[in-house]
């Protein structure tokens, strides 16, 4: 697959940056996405591909760019479909990926669908994987009245080693919590000296 593409256009002094939102059915990509964009203001900006019961075929996509004095950070936002039947739209919407946002359904009755899930990216990278920053947003996480998935149950400490740069994070992203907080671990993973006002 490949590994951190980062895009450099030295003529219109843009950095350009691939970021995916992956993960299971069901687990909330969509819903963090939109409350990214909806935190910029951008959310008009958002396409999204949907069936008749507003679920992701494709992808979700959108832009969102910070401008410097003299650069220009540039990123692509994915969210790649959990569903199935169109699995093999995935591979082509993690090509050339520099970040990953996994968010997993935090209720442990789905644990088995979300290790699957993560199984899957972990297939479609194979080691790259590790040198992707990463991560693992647990979505959902004021279910109530539900035994809830804790980090420990997900990913052991084992192959938490073995990444360049992964953190987990604790969303909700029907209100945004913590989605906004994932993007910015990710913008500072790809550039630890650079300060963006959000």
């Amino acid at each position: 697959m490949g590994v951190i593409i980062i895009l450099f256009d030295f003529e219109k002094k843009i950095i350009q940056i691939k970021l995916i939102f992956y993960g299971p059915a069901m687990s909330g990509k969509t819903t963090s996405i939109k409350s990214l964009f909806k935190h910029y203001n951008k959310i008009k900006t958002l396409k999204s591909i949907e069936n008749s019961l507003g679920r992701t075929l494709v992808f979700d996509f959108g832009v969102l760019e910070f401008k410097g004095m003299e650069w220009s950070l540039k990123f692509l936002i994915y969210s790649a479909t959990g569903q199935d039947f169109y699995a093999s739209t995935r591979t082509a919407t993690l090509k050339g990926a520099d970040g990953i946002i996994f968010v997993i359904d935090s209720n442990f009755e789905y644990l088995d669908r979300n290790k699957f899930s993560w199984k899957e990216l972990n297939h479609f990278f194979g080691e790259d994987i590790y040198k992707i920053p990463t991560i693992i947003a647990l979505n959902k996480y004021d279910l109530a009245n539900v035994r809830k998935i804790k980090e420990s149950d997900f990913i052991s400490y084992e192959e938490l080693k073995k990444f360049y740069k992964v953190f987990i994070k604790e969303t909700i992203a029907i209100n945004g919590f913590g989605i906004v907080e994932s993007f910015k671990l990710i913008i500072n993973s790809l550039f630890p000296n650079i300060i963006i006002k959000y």
